[in-house]
């Protein structure tokens, strides 16, 4: 049987699209041209959430893969390139809700109560899905636990419950799994699986502590040469915290509660951040450190989101208690400085040291390149 022709609005539904802006009166004409707007840009913030659901599933499984092709790293790149551009979209819908005056908001804010947007069920699985562990949450103050926000009213687990609650089942976090993938990094031409290669590891960050502390003298000396005689000291304070606190970080010293292996495991893993940050040059690493460029853009682009949520909220409502009891324009000002993911990644950056004083590579063959006799390769 011939297949019927495809028109435009059938296949991306739009007069289902069109009817769902009815409210809790369940029809659109008795609601303001204010309140259908702001749940139309809700409605499309979900969508651009889903969006951001498949393709955070589809990098996490990348990286899950006990072994990651490659050719397949350009491929992370464009989708977490894309997921970004998807938080950067939803972060410009509040310069339209910022058309709505207060007295606007205040005309239908009581259909709202107690309903927050706490309860996107997919900002949550997105959160998760990331990494963001139970223990890092802020409490809304009126809860138990974050999830059970989610609760129908009277406390039976509704279709958002059994989204997050399916979504914490789902293994690994795209943190976890860019750990792994970061852990079997080859450093200076060693792997996890060569027997000396603790060894290796702590020659490479010895080596660069080494060379981070000479260029912070360097610099040191010439912030001397630039401040008065009082401030000398004080500046040596700080030079001399900044190479401890270099080498404290690469070796995971402020986890001590933690056992010598875990430990080890994360120093390699910073180590590895550190190594694809400097040595990018070289043709296997330069696609991680897209990956890795990449990570900090979509974090920085998260951020930028739950700040500007705050102060379109503030803007619009002031600082009033939120519909769902939360603290509101407060709740989400700490949940854009506490709910940061990459910490590594970005904690990394403040190691990274000219290219001219890098340390000179001994094993350059893994990674493709040849040395032209220059220090460290070009």
């Amino acid at each position: 049987m011939a297949r019927r022709p495809t028109t435009y609005w059938d296949y991306i539904k739009t007069e289902e699209l069109l009817a769902l802006q009815t409210g809790v009166e369940g029809d659109e004409a008795a609601l303001a041209n204010d309140e259908v707007m702001f749940i139309v840009v809700h409605q499309i913030d979900e969508l651009w959430f889903k969006l951001v659901l498949r393709e955070l599933v589809a990098i996490r499984n990348l990286f899950a893969a006990e072994h990651v092709a490659e050719q397949s790293l350009s491929t992370a790149v464009r989708r977490l390139r894309r997921t970004e551009l998807l938080f950067r979209q939803v972060s410009s819908h509040f310069a339209l809700m910022e058309t709505l005056t207060t007295r606007d908001y205040l005309a239908f804010r009581d259909k709202l109560s107690p309903a927050s947007g706490f309860q996107s069920a997919q900002l949550r699985e997105i959160e998760i899905l990331l990494g963001l562990r139970a223990s890092d949450r802020i409490s809304l103050g009126n809860e138990n636990s974050y999830i059970d926000a989610l609760r129908n009213a009277d406390g039976s687990p509704s279709p958002a419950y059994h989204r997050v609650a399916a979504r914490i089942e789902d293994t690994p976090s795209l943190r976890d799994a860019l750990a792994s993938w970061l852990y079997r990094t080859p450093i200076n031409g060693s792997t996890p699986d060569d027997e000396e290669d603790a060894a290796a590891v702590r020659s490479f960050i010895n080596q660069y502590v080494a060379a981070k502390e000479r260029e912070l003298e360097t610099v040191l000396k010439r912030a001397l040469e630039d401040t008065r005689p009082e401030e000398h000291e004080r500046l040596s304070r700080r030079y001399k915290k900044e190479a401890e606190n270099a080498k404290a970080f690469l070796l995971a010293a402020e986890l001590p509660e933690l056992a010598d292996d875990a430990r080890a495991r994360i120093s390699r893993i910073r180590a590895a951040l550190l190594f694809i940050e400097s040595y990018r040059e070289l043709p296997l690493l330069a696609w991680p450190r897209e990956v890795l460029d990449a990570i900090v853009a979509l974090e920085q682009a998260i951020v930028i989101f739950r700040q500007r949520h705050a102060r379109m909220v503030e803007r619009v409502i002031g600082r009033r208690t939120g519909t769902g009891g939360s603290a509101g324009v407060d709740y989400l000002d700490q949940t854009a400085l506490r709910y940061r993911i990459f910490h590594d990644v970005w904690a990394v950056r403040t190691l990274l040291i000219r290219r001219d004083r890098l340390p000179r590579l001994e094993h350059t063959e893994p990674y493709g390149f040849a040395l032209d006799g220059t220090e460290h390769g070009a």
